[in-house]
C-alpha cells in the first residue's frame, strides 16, 4: 500500500506532464537542492545505484529532473505499468551478465513513451540531448522539467526532483543573472508546502555558509520539512566530525541529518562502481570512532529508507487535501470552459447567438438600473444606486448650496431698485427689481442641472463598461466593439433631447414668477418681518428732554427728519462739499458708493427676503423635476428602446461572421482548459482508485 501511494503521486505528475499543462495541484515531492560542489549528483546516483547523470564543469543540471524510482522485484518479468510494446535501447556489445542486469533495470522518459533504456549511459546522453534541445548548448537554464522513471529491484520507490546547483558567479557563456535565475527556480519549488527539501551540504565547509540550508531556512524557518544530507564526511580534517550537527546542536532540523560518503573525482575517473563505493561507505562509518556507534543511521541506504518513509508518510497525510484540490480545480476549469463556449456555429446558429447576447445584455442592463441584479455588491454602490446618489446627493446638495447673495450684493440691489423706478422715485418696494434679480438667479440653476445630465450619462456608460467586461464579450472582441459603439451612440442621441428638456424646465421657472405660490412670502409679510427685526434690534434709550423735544424723541428712526442737505439720492453716492448755488453735471457713470439710508436698507432687506423665499421654492422644484426629466428622456428610454436599437444595428446576416470572430485568447484558452480538464479528470480517477 505504501509503495502504491508513491506510485499514485508519480502517475499524477505524469497526468499533468503528458498533456503539457502546469500542475495546478501541489503534489508531495522531495526537492534536492545544494551548491554545485556539494556532491548532489553523486548522492542521487548512489540512491539509484547507477551512473546516469551528466557530469562536467559548470552547471550540469540545467533543467529540473523529476526522478521517479520504482521498486521492481527481480523475479518479475514485467513491471506494474507493463512493458509490452516498448522498444528497448541498449548496447549490443555488453556481456551476458550486464545484459541480465540491464534486463531487470531500465529507465523511461516521459517525452519518449514506449522506449526503454537499459543502458544508463544512453540515459545520460538523452538527458544532455533533451536539455540542449530546450536550452541550447550554452549554460542557460530552463524551468521545463525532464521526467525520468527508473525501474529496479535495487531501489526503494521514491520521487525526487533534482534542481540546478547554486552558483555564485557566471562562468563562460552563462547569463550574467544566472545566480538569480537558479535561486528563483529553486524557491518556486521549495516554497510549495507539500515539498520536502533535501538540502545537500559538504561536511568539510562551515554549515552556516551552506547555500542550500540558507535557502531552505528562508521558506521553512522551523526546519519542519527539511532534511540535511552531509557529503564528503571522509574528507574532513583529522579529529573533526559531524556528531554535533547530527545531534541538532548546530542548525537543528526536525527531519534530521544523514551523513554519506560519495565517490571522489578519482573514483569516477577510474570507473569505480557504485556497488563498491557503497561498500566503502558502509566500512567507513562502521570503523570510524565517531560514527560506529550510530553507523546504522549513516550512509546512502539509510538515507534512501528515510526518504521513502518520509515521503510515504507525507503523501498519506496530504492525500485527502490533494483529492479536494483536484476536484475544486476540475470544477473551476469546467465552469471556465462553459463561459468560453464551444466552437463557433454557422448560419442560424450564429443568429441565435447574437440574439441571445442582445437579449441577455438588455435584461442585465435593466436589472442593474432597477437594483434587481442577483449579483448585488456589498462593497460599493453600483448601477441604479449610483444614479440615485447623483440625484439625491450630488445634484440636490449642489443646488441647495447656491446662494443668490454670493453674487448679488446689497449695493447691486439698491442700484436695481433705483433703475426700476425710472424717473419717478418709487413709493413702495417695486416688484420689477425683485423679478429682475430672481430671474438672473434662476438661470444659475441651468449649469448644475446640465451637469447632472452628464453625470447620469457617465453612469450609464459605466454600466455598459461593466457589462462588456464579462467573459462572453472577451470571446468576441468585434462584437464587443460594435456593442460599445451602438450603445454609446444611442445614449448620445438621447442626450440632446434630455438637455433640451432640462433647459426648458429652468426656462419655465424663469419666464413666469409665480408670486401667488402658497409657499411664497409676499411683500406685506416680508415688510412685517423686516419691521420686527428692526424693532428687536433697537435698544431703547432714556429720553433727555433738554436735548430733544418730546415729539422727536417718540419718533422711530425710520420716520425721523433727514438732514436738509440729503436729497433722494443723498446716500447713493458721497459727493464732495460744494459751494452754495453751484451745480456740476452728473458723472458719466453713476455707481453707488455711499452708505444705505434707513429706507434703502429696509427696501433692500425686503427684496432679499423675497428673493430667498422664491429661490428656495424654485430650488425645491428643480431638485424634484430635473431628475424626473433625466429618468424619462435618458434612463427609461434606454431601458425600453436599447434592445430595439441593438437588434436593428447588429442582428444582420451580413455582419454575423465578423461579429462572432473569436479572439485568439479565447481559442487558446479553450484549448488550455480542455487539456487541463483532461489531466484533472485523469488525476481524479487516479486518486479515486486509492482506498482509505
Amino acid at each position: 500500500m505504501d509503495a502504491t501511494l508513491i506510485r499514485t503521486i508519480n502517475r499524477l505528475q505524469d497526468a499533468f506532464s503528458t498533456v503539457g499543462v502546469h500542475n495546478p495541484v501541489d503534489l508531495p515531492q522531495i526537492v534536492v537542492i545544494g551548491s554545485q560542489s556539494s556532491g548532489k549528483s553523486s548522492v542521487l546516483e548512489n540512491i539509484v545505484g547507477r551512473d546516469f547523470l551528466p557530469r562536467g564543469s559548470g552547471i550540469v543540471t540545467r533543467r529540473p529532473l523529476v526522478l521517479q524510482l520504482i521498486n521492481r522485484p527481480a523475479a518479475t518479468s514485467t513491471s506494474d505499468d507493463g512493458d509490452k510494446g516498448k522498444s528497448t535501447i541498449s548496447h549490443a556489445q555488453n556481456g551476458d551478465e550486464n545484459d541480465k542486469k540491464e534486463a531487470e533495470e531500465w529507465g523511461e522518459f516521459l517525452h519518449q513513451p514506449g522506449v526503454k533504456y537499459t543502458d544508463f549511459n544512453l540515459i545520460r546522453e538523452e538527458i544532455v540531448r533533451d536539455t540542449e534541445a530546450k536550452t541550447g548548448k550554452n549554460a542557460g537554464i530552463s524551468p521545463l522539467p525532464i521526467n525520468l522513471r527508473i525501474y529496479s529491484p535495487h531501489v526503494l520507490t521514491l520521487t525526487l526532483v533534482d534542481l540546478p546547483g547554486l552558483t555564485k558567479l557566471p562562468v563562460g557563456d552563462q547569463p550574467k543573472d544566472i545566480e538569480k535565475q537558479i535561486r528563483d527556480m529553486i524557491v518556486k519549488y521549495i516554497t510549495k508546502p507539500n515539498s520536502i527539501i533535501l538540502a545537500v551540504t559538504a561536511a568539510n565547509v562551515d554549515l552556516a555558509n551552506s547555500d542550500g540550508l540558507q535557502l531552505a531556512r528562508n521558506v521553512d524557518p522551523e526546519g519542519a520539512r527539511t532534511i540535511g544530507v552531509l557529503t564528503k564526511v571522509d574528507l574532513m580534517d583529522a579529529g573533526t566530525d559531524v556528531v554535533d550537527i547530527l545531534a541538532g546542536r548546530v542548525i537543528p532540523l526536525r527531519l534530521g541529518y544523514v551523513p554519506v560518503v560519495n565517490r571522489g573525482q578519482r573514483d569516477i575517473d577510474t570507473k569505480k562502481s557504485i556497488h563498491k563505493s557503497l561498500e566503502g561507505e558502509r566500512a567507513f562509518f562502521e570503523n570510524h570512532a565517531a560514527y560506529k556507534s550510530k553507523a546504522q543511521y549513516c550512509g546512502t541506504p539509510y538515507l534512501a529508507r528515510k526518504l521513502n518513509m518520509i515521503l510515504m508518510h507525507h503523501i498519506r497525510n496530504t492525500l485527502p487535501e490533494i483529492k479536494a484540490k483536484i476536484q475544486a480545480a476540475l470544477a473551476k476549469y469546467i465552469a471556465e470552459l462553459a463561459t468560453l463556449g464551444d466552437g463557433m456555429a454557422e448560419g442560424a446558429g450564429q443568429a441565435n447567438i447574437v440574439l441571445n447576447i442582445i437579449t441577455e445584455f438588455c435584461t442585465e442592463f435593466r436589472t442593474i438600473i432597477d437594483g434587481n441584479s442577483t449579483d448585488l455588491s456589498s462593497f460599493e454602490l453600483s448601477g441604479g444606486a449610483r444614479i440615485s446618489f447623483v440625484f439625491h446627493e450630488l445634484y440636490s446638495n449642489g443646488v441647495k448650496s447656491l446662494d443668490p447673495f454670493d453674487q448679488v450684493k446689497d449695493v447691486d440691489i439698491r442700484t436695481i431698485l433705483y433703475n426700476s423706478s425710472g424717473s419717478s422715485p418709487a413709493l413702495f418696494v417695486g416688484t420689477t427689481a425683485f423679478e429682475v434679480i430672481i430671474k438672473q438667479q434662476i438661470k444659475r440653476l441651468e449649469d448644475p442641472s446640465l451637469r447632472c445630465v452628464n453625470m447620469v450619462f457617465d453612469e450609464l456608460v459605466r454600466i455598459l463598461t461593466q457589462l462588456l467586461s464579462k467573459q462572453l464579450f472577451k470571446r468576441f472582441p468585434q462584437l464587443k466593439d460594435r456593442f460599445y459603439q451602438v450603445v454609446i451612440n444611442f445614449f448620445r442621441k438621447q442626450l440632446n433631447p434630455t438637455n433640451k428638456l432640462v433647459q426648458d424646465l429652468i426656462s419655465m421657472e424663469s419666464c413666469y414668477i409665480n408670486t401667488g405660490h402658497p409657499d411664497f412670502l409676499n411683500g406685506h409679510k416680508a415688510m412685517a418681518v423686516i419691521n420686527d427685526r428692526i424693532n428687536q434690534a433697537k435698544n431703547p434709550q432714556p429720553v433727555d428732554p433738554k436735548n430733544r423735544n418730546s415729539a422727536l424723541a417718540n419718533l422711530p428712526p425710520s420716520l425721523e427728519p433727514e438732514p436738509t442737505n440729503n436729497g433722494f439720492f443723498g446716500s447713493f453716492f458721497s459727493g464732495k462739499k460744494k459751494r452754495p448755488g453751484v451745480m456740476e453735471p452728473p458723472p458719466s457713470v453713476l455707481k453707488a458708493s455711499g452708505n444705505l439710508s434707513e429706507r434703502e436698507q429696509i427696501e433692500t432687506e425686503v427684496i432679499k427676503l423675497l428673493i430667498s423665499s422664491y429661490f428656495n421654492i424654485v430650488k425645491r422644484t428643480v431638485i424634484d423635476t430635473v431628475p424626473k426629466a433625466i429618468m424619462l428622456n435618458l434612463v427609461n428610454n434606454a431601458k425600453e428602446e436599447l434592445q430595439r436599437e441593438l437588434l436593428q444595428e447588429l442582428y444582420k446576416t451580413e455582419v454575423l461572421d465578423e461579429l462572432l470572430k473569436e479572439s485568439d485568447f479565447t481559442q487558446n484558452r479553450r484549448k488550455e482548459c480542455k487539456k487541463m480538464i483532461e489531466a484533472l479528470q485523469k488525476a481524479d480517477e487516479i486518486v479515486g482508485s486509492v482506498s482509505g
